[in-house]
């Protein structure tokens, strides 16, 4: 039985603070990663799993954002004029990937509020968030394996990844139970950022998330928290805590490859490895990595 296709939802309304002063005027979301925006590697990610339709949730000052995915004829026009088509087709690849749509945060109220935002493009049916923060290797298919998970068990699906334990309070961590699938297990209960003394595993949360619409009624019941937002992680445990609200919720643990472009250091790691992946840039840059490294 074939999986059915879904909307995928992309909020990106942060202000980027961790970056300033490179996001005082260009949104996080499409500061270079090589050189694609971080966003396009996520909206590529959710193409390759079938969906076609993406709800972008963004807030003031993101319209370069929408300017990424739309056609610039003048641009094209002159590329085409020189020959360069090679260019030309890494232009035009943006603006034909999805049917990309924004819609406005209004208040920041937090990760759940931006989810809340999509309701009415959503609709009643099951959908996928992915955070742009975290980039998925494309040779890796984590949100195919969620969906189909999702699909098969008629269940909210979380993404997860094992942690050093010392690294788990950097996290939203899951208290989970195995299933008979090896990399699915069922979510008792969700803990956020906790200590590694009261952690419940080293699994971690990470930002692929695959839902049914019940959790609209949910969120809008949900009361802000810390920081007077509406957190999407105090949602979900209450749909772990009340599989009669919208069936189980389950986490499929990810052993693939994943880059976090939400820390300066670690976007910095992230632009170096996947140029290292390509065939064009890698080998120069890896020479010139040993010779850096026999200097320091």
């Amino acid at each position: 039985m074939s999986t059915p296709s879904i909307k995928a939802v992309i909020p990106a309304a942060g202000l980027g603070t961790r970056f300033l002063p490179a996001t005082k005027a260009m949104p996080k979301e499409m500061l270079p990663v090589v050189d694609k925006p971080a966003i396009q590697y996520v909206v590529e990610e959710a193409v390759a799993a079938g969906i076609d339709d993406v709800l972008v949730i963004i807030g003031r000052n993101k319209n370069a954002l929408a300017n990424h995915f739309d056609r610039v004829t003048e641009l094209e026009h002159t590329l085409e004029q020189k020959g360069d088509l090679t260019k030309l087709e890494r232009v035009m690849e943006a603006s034909s990937l999805a049917d990309v749509h924004f819609v406005r945060q209004g208040d920041p109220k937090g990760l759940g509020h931006a989810v809340l935002r999509a309701q009415k493009h959503v609709g009643d049916e099951t959908f996928a968030v992915l955070l742009g923060d975290d980039l998925i290797d494309a040779r890796d298919p984590l949100l195919t394996r969620m969906i189909e998970v999702s699909h098969g068990q008629s269940a909210t699906v979380v993404a997860l990844m094992e942690v050093d334990p010392s690294q788990i309070h950097l996290y939203g961590c899951a208290d989970v139970e195995p299933t008979a699938d090896p990399d699915v297990v069922r979510i008792n209960a969700l803990v956020e950022k906790p200590s590694a003394d009261e952690a419940p595993s080293n699994l971690a949360i990470i930002g692929r998330y695959v839902l049914k619409p019940e959790i609209f009624d949910v969120l809008e019941r949900t009361e802000p928290g810390k920081g007077g937002e509406i957190q999407l992680t105090d949602a979900l445990q209450q749909l772990a805590g009340d599989e009669q609200l919208a069936g189980p919720v389950l986490g499929v643990v990810f052993g693939g490859r994943r880059y976090d472009t939400g820390d300066r250091l670690d976007y910095l790691k992230s632009s170096i490895q996947l140029a290292l992946d390509r065939d064009d840039l890698g080998p120069a840059l890896g020479a010139w990595i040993k010779e850096l490294a026999e200097t320091l």
